[in-house]
């Protein structure tokens, strides 16, 4: 129900900067997002993270939690343990991919996720490419119930797909960020693609190796493009995110076919961006478009 109808005076307009961060977006984006996310739990537990199962089988004194895992009371990571929080996050995410009980089946995958990572990233390696999904599952149940052909729009899904958006941009930011601070200027100036083909090149890149300064070049551009990165914060309009998505998903498809590297929790965050109500719009009789206030949209 909109003010017009109730013969309220209209709300006063929000300052710039939050009419970015609370700008309103359909409830089917959020509908679709959420199955996305909460399978892709799936595929990273039993695929793109399996290895995390192996510290079941490790002594609990290679475990050297990170600053969370410091900072809250969560449990030493025992065979048990392992086992309980992978499983647990198995249902939970099967579970929450329905649609059902939104708050209570979605928190509980963030904070299951969350210690499945605290697990991996314990033991001296810590990727960057989980930062935006770890958001993306934190804010997906802030926005309860959504349905796949529901338009309305809501100011707290456009508030969590904006805070997805912002982690994605963060991580390529900071990632060049990181570049500077630890690998100094020697960074884009030396050899680093150069030992990552070496290494782990494939058929489609070597031949770069042969032809001098191509990799040079191509990490400068890497990190001009990551400092560059919240500038892409200013698209706005659906076939801009569209062609924006492209992009970054067929980089990081163009590195893995180079170097066999891709982050694949990254590459779903980056999902968020589409306008995926457009897919959901083509099945079925839309109910009316609304206005859907957090309220309406928890029942």
């Amino acid at each position: 129900m909109t003010a017009a109808s109730t013969g309220a005076p209209p709300a006063p307009p929000l300052p710039t900067t939050s009419r970015w961060w609370f700008s309103p977006v359909p409830l089917a984006r959020i509908a679709v997002f959420r199955v996305l996310a909460y399978l892709f739990i799936l595929v990273d537990v039993f695929l793109t993270t399996a290895w995390v199962r192996a510290h079941a089988d490790v002594p609990t004194d290679w475990y050297q939690p990170v600053l969370i895992a410091r900072l809250l009371p969560l449990p030493t990571p025992t065979h048990t343990v392992v086992l309980v929080v992978q499983w647990a996050l198995v249902v939970a995410a099967v579970a929450a991919a329905t649609g059902r009980a939104p708050r209570v089946l979605g928190t509980a995958v963030f904070l299951l996720y969350l210690e499945w990572m605290v697990i991996a990233m314990s033991y001296g390696k810590v990727d960057h490419d989980r930062i935006a999904f770890l958001v993306a599952l934190a804010v997906l149940p802030t926005i309860g119930r959504a349905r796949f052909r529901d338009r309305r729009l809501s100011e707290a899904a456009g508030f969590a797909m904006a805070a997805v958006f912002v982690s994605v941009v963060l991580t390529y930011f900071l990632a060049a960020w990181a570049k500077v601070r630890f690998g100094g200027w020697d960074w884009p100036t030396g050899s680093t693609l150069t030992r990552a083909v070496v290494r782990r090149g494939t058929d489609l890149s070597r031949w770069t190796l042969e032809v001098p300064g191509l990799l040079l070049a191509a990490q400068w551009v890497m990190l001009i493009l990551e400092f560059l990165a919240p500038l892409i914060l200013f698209v706005r309009s659906d076939r801009a995110r569209i062609a924006l998505v492209a992009f970054l998903i067929g980089f990081h498809v163009m590195t893995y076919a180079g170097v066999q590297i891709i982050f694949l929790p990254h590459c779903v965050a980056i999902l968020s961006i589409l306008p995926w109500e457009r897919l959901t719009a083509r099945f079925g009789r839309q109910p009316d478009q609304s206005w859907a206030t957090s309220s309406s949209a928890a029942r």
